[in-house]
């Protein structure tokens, strides 16, 4: 169930003894196939706004081929017995190629994908118009002619912490720290770990292939232009496996941007990502312009979100959603406010008034609270820049961390909120000064206690 983008039809390729899940959307001029590690699901990547939006960025300026890998996603498992060699995922994505028609193509490869990227450019020159490789690695073990990869005890140290917190919010703080403070999209991002596969099966083909994969050999045997990107401070995917691929393919053009996320598709700043990508494969970037302007920010999020999606289980609580965000869309109709974008339990809006803004949380939360959820919404007024239908600035990440800060459910506001409200009828409490996280100085909070009419 897809609440915020249209999401595009899953088909189906054999290869060998197993079927593909592969999609192919956008209507850019360039064919671009992305090729990503185990842990992608490409009917439930549409879900959420986050890799939403990433994907929809590419297929802005391209025709994108996207598919699951075979042990993982919404493609057929595979034994644990007998888990894919690197060649046979290569050969899955060729089979993929033919069957949505795509004779060549520019080829994107993230993370552990990056070795079929590098195999499938080697073994079909024909067939590849550009190679982009982004937080990838030619191989991954330390040995004594490669004294940048990483020791045995590390690799096993590594699979034991995945098999404890394989479906848990932890596991992705290490590679997406970024994002190790957005409790929600954690939490689903969990649960979308859940969903892919086991983590038996899911660190079972790791460990194979961490052993497996040593493609220094081919590196020179790469013919298309390669444009090789990764994130300065990453501690996982680390920045020396990028620039020994850079010494190594012919031409090879290496981006380091700053940051430490390992996965492009959930890091907070993909957009240097997606703007490098699209300059090399369509030989233009985009240029997006921000505007600056006054609005109240909202954000809200449904209290203990995972213990009703327990509850209710995945239906009741996806049906349970989308009534909640008609509520809110409803309410933002009433008061001119704009939806932004969702956050998977909750959304962020913008109104050009306080007062409004106010009086829509209220109902908001009422209207969840009598559904039998509690809603914790944050509110600031200030200055926030829009880049496309996006929002950035200090002011969002004000009303962000404003949110944050309640354990339980209400609607809490900066002080710019409350004296901009003052004579309107609406009444606030004060619960202090608070340090807000990336925010300088102390702010002083306040609840809200009534409005005139809800």
């Amino acid at each position: 169930m897809n609440l915020f983008y249209n999401r595009p039809e899953t088909h189906y390729a054999t290869s060998g003894e197993g079927q593909l899940a592969y999609q192919q959307f956008g209507k850019g001029p360039t064919d671009l196939v992305y090729m990503t590690s185990t842990e992608s699901h490409a009917e439930m990547i549409w879900d959420h706004p986050i890799p939403a939006h990433y994907y929809e960025r590419l297929a802005s300026f391209s025709r994108v081929l996207f598919f699951d890998v075979r042990g993982a996603g919404a493609s057929d498992p595979v034994p644990l017995g007998r888990p894919p060699t690197p060649e046979s995922w290569t050969d899955d994505a060729r089979v993929v190629m033919d069957a949505a028609g795509v004779e060549r193509a520019a080829v994107v490869a993230e993370t552990e994908g990056g070795f079929m990227g590098l195999t499938f450019a080697a073994l079909h020159p024909e067939r590849t118009t550009a190679l982009v490789l982004i937080n990838s690695f030619a191989k991954l073990l330390r040995s004594e002619d490669y004294p940048i990869g990483i020791p045995e005890r590390v690799l096993q140290r590594i699979i034991a912490l995945g098999r404890q917190n394989w479906g848990r919010p932890d596991y992705y703080k290490l590679m997406l720290p970024s994002r190790a403070d957005d409790r929600a999209f954690m939490e689903w991002l969990a649960k979308y770990q859940r969903v892919i596969s086991t983590p038996n099966s899911q660190l079972t083909i790791y460990e194979n292939f961490a052993r497996m994969i040593d493609l220094r050999s081919i590196l020179d045997s790469i013919q298309a232009p390669t444009l090789i990107i990764c994130r300065k401070d990453a501690a996982f995917h680390r920045a020396d496996y990028s620039r020994y691929m850079a010494e190594h393919i012919p031409n090879a053009k290496l981006v380091e941007l700053p940051g430490a996320d390992s996965h492009p598709v959930f890091a907070a700043d993909s957009e240097p990502v997606l703007d490098e990508i699209e300059e090399f494969v369509t030989g233009v970037r985009s240029t997006t312009v921000p505007d600056r302007t006054l609005a109240t920010v909202m954000f809200t999020d449904i209290v203990d979100s995972t213990g009703h999606a327990a509850r209710l289980g995945d239906r009741g609580w996806l049906e349970s959603l989308e009534r909640q965000h008609q509520l809110t869309r409803n309410l933002l109709d009433r008061y001119r406010g704009r939806e932004v974008k969702s956050t998977g339990d909750g959304v962020v809006a913008t109104f050009d008034g306080p007062t409004r803004a106010v009086t829509c949380a209220a109902q908001v939360r009422q209207g969840t609270q009598e559904m039998g959820f509690d809603l914790r919404v944050g509110l600031h007024t200030g200055e926030i820049e829009l880049v496309g239908d996006d929002i950035s600035g200090m002011a969002v990440n004000i009303a962000a961390r404003i949110t944050d800060l309640q354990s339980g459910g209400g609607v809490a506001a900066s002080g710019t909120v409350r004296d901009l409200v003052v004579g309107s009828g609406i009444e606030f409490t004060s619960i202090g000064l608070y340090e807000l996280k990336g925010v300088p100085d102390k702010w002083p909070l306040y609840e809200l206690v009534s409005v005139p009419i809800i």
